[in-house]
């Protein structure tokens, strides 16, 4: 339970001496345990490895001792040059100083011999720090993983020196893609028992929220950081006015985006800090946001510890190479079973993967840790562990299942964080959207939307179709993009080498990002089950009876595709109407004719089409996918087992766990709204004033 702000001075005034005798416990169990880890790498390497002995045993006891003092040797070196060598430089000396704390150690001990020539110290060094990585791997596996348990142990080193803040604080952790209905299932059958704990005991409540159209990221956190979903019309879209087709996690176009919908007055405008999110929500500090493209200050004692710790990036990429082994293994096994739906799993995915489960997790949290130690009012963190595995083994698959269960080891370490602080801070978990599953369009009909469209208009040339194969290159670009753009010998060296001319680096498939020329006549963008269809040489919104002159084939054959639920297009006489197989229904007057298209995909539908039919940059004709009635799969627009973007399933389902003691009269619809929610608890808690009044919220004293 979050400790009150007038208890916290007398708390701290008053500490009982066995909590200190419990911090010194621990540390003298983590000594043991780090030596013993380092006895037992330190024997395998000798065991695997003919270019290293000892003279005995004394040796090697000795050996550790010594590799134990030149690591905190080291940590401290680089911390303390980490403003002169910058981010980059703190990111080779930290995998570096892991190497050359075991070739010093070998060198001093004089009871250990080395043999060969100039390639032994490095081999050594190489294969007991991989060695290391995997013996703390499979020491911690069920439990927090070592650098959580880690960044544990220097909170309880620095509690006592913290001055505690003068208000409580709020941490507000997204898990991407959770749907509402798989965490009620998660917490009934026993899997999370950190978040279930809390909401078993009381202490949190959960409640499920709409997301409306579209099911994005972008879009959801354009809502929750600035309150703006209404400039994002989808996660790609063209605009006819420059020729572009803007992708929200790409860092010029996550600029511009920003720029458009900020007021200044975001969720993080009063001292927060956006840590791996879309969107700055107007934060003075950010962390590996699309829209800033920023880099940790290289001040950062979170990004200074991850990598300089040797349980941090040098431990961290050894597991990349085990998580990526672990991929191709449940990969594997679903070919092998012959599991339906399933996708592809391959290629820069594997790679992306490894880093969003192990690097990108570690640094979030030592990013957060840094923050709570400092008392920041409001910090909002994007963990997108979850959505990238779900993406492509299933939302309701094993991995994906193991992936919410490390996130929840997450919740419970930031938790017993913030227990150890001085000060306090509510925690409020929530997701962007969910995620439905299915076979893809393509796996279905053999055909592309974008080739089913060529077949029904009357163009010279094929339509110019953008769709993704992941999101996971944004947070990879974002690091690249602002190393490159520095005007240091790394930034010149990386501009170098990944021929980044303009100082923006995009990795990635290029089908999702387009040129698009001048003379196009039909551009098709993708996002999930959610197609966006524009003709691109006609300027403006092209009204329906337009395209039934120009092109009469495509309106009545996409609505007739046993593939797609839906077509929204709008009328000159009544407005955005959606077109279904058997019916039409209106969407501004609720007027139906025949069978409502609608009807399958919840009460909710058609408020949230009408709503994304009316943002800017729309395309000319929308297209939902099918839903099926008894499963409630999709049939995605990209080859994604696991998608989101449309309506259909629990895509937009997302999820609110909130303290028990702040209460809402109902569920926010809207990303828009859960913001007011949360700028209403931020101002109770005393961290804003002056704004306008928000929905109302109440709260128990």
């Amino acid at each position: 339970m979050a400790k009150p702000p007038e208890q916290l001075s007398k708390d701290r005034r008053r500490r009982p001496v066995w909590i200190d005798l419990r911090g010194t416990g621990r540390g003298l169990q983590a000594m043991l345990f780090g030596g013993l880890a380092s006895l037992i790498s330190l024997t395998i390497t000798f065991w695997l490895l003919p270019q290293i002995s000892s003279d005995g045993r004394l040796p090697i006891l000795r050996l550790v001792v010594l590799l134990a003092v030149f690591s905190v040797l080291m940590r401290w070196i680089l911390a303390g040059i980490a403003v002169l060598i910058g981010s980059i430089g703190v990111l080779v000396g930290g995998l570096l100083s892991q190497f050359a704390v075991v070739y010093l150690g070998i060198t001093v001990d004089p009871g250990v011999n080395l043999h060969g020539g100039v390639e032994a110290p490095v081999l050594v060094a190489i294969v007991m720090s991989s060695v290391s990585a995997f013996v703390g791997w499979v020491a911690y596996a069920g439990s927090d993983d070592a650098y959580v348990a880690e960044v544990m142990r220097g909170v309880h080193r620095r509690a006592r020196r913290i001055q505690p803040a003068p208000k409580t604080g709020m941490l507000i952790i997204q898990i991407d893609g959770l749907s509402a209905p798989l965490l009620n299932w998660m917490v009934l059958a026993g899997n999370l028992p950190n978040l279930g704990g809390w909401i078993r005991d009381g202490r949190h409540s959960m409640l499920s929220w709409h997301t409306g159209v579209p099911a994005t990221t972008p879009a959801s956190q354009a809502g929750i950081l600035h309150g703006g979903s209404r400039h994002i019309p989808a996660f790609r879209w063209y605009e006819k006015e420059t020729g572009r087709v803007m992708v929200t996690n790409r860092g010029r176009d996550a600029a511009e985006i920003e720029a458009r919908m900020s007021t200044g007055r975001g969720l993080l405008a009063d001292g927060g800090v956006s840590i791996s999110n879309n969107w700055s929500g107007d934060a003075a500090k950010c962390e590996l946001v699309f829209s800033r493209a920023g880099l940790p200050n290289s001040r950062s004692r979170g990004y200074v510890r991850f990598f300089s710790s040797p349980q941090g990036a040098a431990r961290g990429l050894v597991l990349c190479v085990a998580e990526m082994i672990k991929e191709l293994h449940q990969a594997r096994r679903q070919r092998v079973r012959r599991l339906v739906p399933r996708v592809k799993r391959g290629g820069a995915y594997i790679f992306l993967r490894a880093v969003t489960n192990v690097l990108l997790r570690d640094l979030n949290v030592s990013l957060i840790t840094d923050e709570l130690v400092k008392g920041t009012p409001v910090i909002y963190c994007d963990f997108v562990d979850y959505d990238e595995v779900a993406h492509h083994a299933g939302p309701t698959r094993a991995e994906s299942l193991q992936t919410l269960e490390g996130l929840d080891r997450v919740l419970g370490a930031l938790q017993r964080i913030i227990d150890t602080l001085p000060h306090s801070y509510e925690l409020v978990v929530l997701s962007d959207h969910g995620q439905s599953q299915g076979s893809t369009f393509l796996q279905r009909y053999g055909r592309t939307l974008a080739e089913v469209v060529d077949d029904l208009v009357d163009t010279t040339k094929e339509p110019v179709q953008a769709v993704g194969k992941s999101e996971g290159w944004g947070p990879v670009n974002a690091f690249l993009t602002e190393l490159s753009m520095r005007g240091s010998v790394a930034g010149t060296v990386t501009r170098k080498a990944l021929h980044a001319k303009t100082g923006e680096v995009s990795l990635g498939p290029k089908d999702c990002e387009p040129q698009v020329a001048a003379d196009e006549q039909m551009v098709v963008t993708a996002s999930g089950n959610l197609a966006l269809i524009y003709l691109a040489t006609t300027p403006g919104r092209v009204p329906l009876e337009e395209i039934e002159s120009l092109h009469p084939k495509l309106i009545p054959g996409l609505a007739t595709h046993p593939g797609i639920g839906f077509v929204v297009v709008d009328s000159l006489a009544e407005g955005p109407v959606a077109i279904g197989r058997a019916g039409v229904r209106v969407l501004r007057t609720g007027r139906v004719e025949g069978e409502d298209p609608l009807t399958p995909y919840g009460e909710l539908a058609a408020a949230s089409m009408l709503r994304q039919a009316e943002m800017p940059h729309n395309g000319d004709l929308v297209v939902v996918s099918r839903l099926d009635e008894y499963t409630h799969e999709v049939a995605a627009f990209e080859e994604l087992v696991g998608c989101h973007g449309g309506i259909g399933g629990w895509q937009t389902e997302a999820v609110l766990v909130h303290p028990s003691r702040w209460r809402l009269d109902e569920p926010p619809v809207g990303s828009d709204a859960v913001h007011r929610v949360l700028i209403d608890w931020l101002e109770k808690l005393g961290h804003r004033e002056g704004l306008e009044k928000p929905v109302e919220s109440k709260v128990e004293a």
